[in-house]
């Protein structure tokens, strides 16, 4: 998912700054009109921090049991194969014992699997997932968790992600993404029945809307998983400089203009 930020809600005085988050169309394996832009950002150190505000956000759908839960819950669904969202840091251990050549069964095996736990510390006034980990002791799934296997079956987790934006919907993408860019307040009335910041409701007649991933609290997850995610490129990284040098107030107005004409000029063709 991209963050559009935008100063406000037009014709609201009092609004506090809010974002859009629009679908990443490489998820879907075409061509994003905003990372097209962003992309030749990160070649200009003066626009690198600009480039990764608008970069793709990554995040993975997986299924599970959750065993071992110290968060409080006010109830628990009737289905207890639960969908997590997870994010980067987090898939990124997964990852690595799925590619680990030499583990004998998968993790995620119904009866030689391991369960995995999460971890939550504190980083640098930041959450930390780092030390999560799979078990290393094997847990085959009790009759419980087959029996729930069989009674709900697994999610089919493509089902969940956003909507993949038509033609028409792309271009409102590459409007909002032009006027977040100038610092505009975001047009509900305009662009509320495509996409519009999380809670807000548009009242208006038959509606086209692009549901968006929602983060939700990792509670620890201790089961064999399943996962589906499209591995995608990060943020190029900052490369290290022998001293920074801050570019005039000026200049960077200059070029954020100058960078709008590009984005209005493309979409005129």
């Amino acid at each position: 998912m991209i963050k559009l930020p935008f100063a406000g809600i037009k014709g609201q005085t009092d609004s506090r700054p809010v974002q859009v988050q629009v679908p990443c169309m490489e998820m879907y394996g075409k061509t994003c009109p905003v990372l097209t832009e962003v992309r030749p950002w990160f070649k200009d150190k003066s626009m690198e921090d600009m480039g990764r505000k608008y970069w793709k956000k990554k995040s993975y759908i997986f299924q599970g049991f959750v065993t071992t839960n110290p968060l409080a819950e006010d109830s628990t669904p009737e289905n207890p194969v639960r969908r997590f969202i997870i994010g980067p840091q987090i898939f990124n251990i997964i990852r690595s014992a799925l590619m680990d050549p030499e583990m004998e069964e998968m993790p995620t095996d119904l009866v030689k699997g391991v369960d995995f736990r999460i971890n939550k510390t504190t980083k640098g006034g930041y959450a930390d997932y780092s030390t999560s980990k799979w078990s290393r002791r094997e847990r085959a799934l009790d009759e419980a968790e087959r029996a729930a296997i069989e009674t709900h079956g697994l999610h089919n987790l493509s089902d969940y992600r956003p909507k993949e934006p038509t033609e028409a919907e792309v271009k409102i993408i590459a409007e909002l993404f032009a006027k977040s860019v100038e610092g505009e307040a975001y047009d509900l009335e305009q662009y509320g029945q495509y996409f519009r910041p999380a809670g807000m409701a548009y009242q208006a007649k038959p509606q086209v809307s692009v549901p968006t991933a929602s983060p939700v609290a990792a509670a620890p997850v201790s089961a064999p998983v399943t996962a589906t995610a499209p591995v995608t490129e990060s943020a190029p990284a900052p490369q290290p400089t022998a001293a920074a040098t801050a570019a005039p107030a000026g200049d960077s107005a200059k070029r954020a203009e100058d960078i709008l004409k590009l984005i209005r000029s493309r979409q005129a063709k």
